[in-house]
């Protein structure tokens, strides 16, 4: 049986309103353990997860990599034109960007188009090997840090959906760690 990830809706940060994506200023970027960068308040989010991930036996918690915390636009785009052609291909998935239609290249994942990913934002991570116990686990705790699943067809991919409301269980957290 195939679980059904919680899809929450995004809020967002109060200081990202405005922002566009893919050039969010440094001031707004935290680094994250053991690499990569998020939003602040989805960087602590993060690190209260992993926490408690890595006290549950969860090892190792840590994004697929580096490029799979924040990007900026010019990652996107060059990660979106290795998996993406503008010729067509019978039965592939596809992207507008740029006003054109994208198609994707056999044997590649999908990726959002440049700016329109939550990785642009800083509130998006891909977690390492998120299947087996890491994804069980993830589905019992990752709301209570604020963390949602965006689509169904990507486990390992989670946002940072409680905006400014800093959830208590990364409260909790930044008490013992802030």
């Amino acid at each position: 049986m195939v679980p059904e990830y919680p899809v929450r809706p995004i809020v967002l940060p109060r200081n990202l309103r405005g922002e566009t994506p893919g050039f969010l200023p440094e001031h707004l970027l935290r680094p994250i353990k053991p690499y990569g960068r998020l939003h602040h308040m989805a960087a602590d989010a993060y690190h209260a997860l992993r926490a408690a991930g890595l006290s549950d036996g969860i090892r190792p918690f840590k994004p697929t990599s580096v490029g799979d915390t924040y990007r900026t636009v010019e990652m996107q785009r060059a990660g979106f034109l290795q998996r993406y052609q503008e010729q067509h291909i019978m039965g592939s998935s596809t992207r507008k960007w740029n006003g054109k239609v994208w198609y994707l290249k056999p044997g590649f994942a999908p990726m959002a188009a440049p700016g329109t990913s939550n990785h642009n934002l800083g509130i998006a991570v891909d977690i390492w090997s998120a299947s087996g116990k890491r994804l069980e686990w993830l589905l019992a705790n990752a709301l209570r840090f604020g963390w949602s699943w965006e689509l169904q067809s990507e486990p390992w991919h989670i946002r940072y959906v409680a905006g400014d409301n800093v959830p208590d269980a990364v409260k909790a957290w930044k008490q013992t760690n802030g």
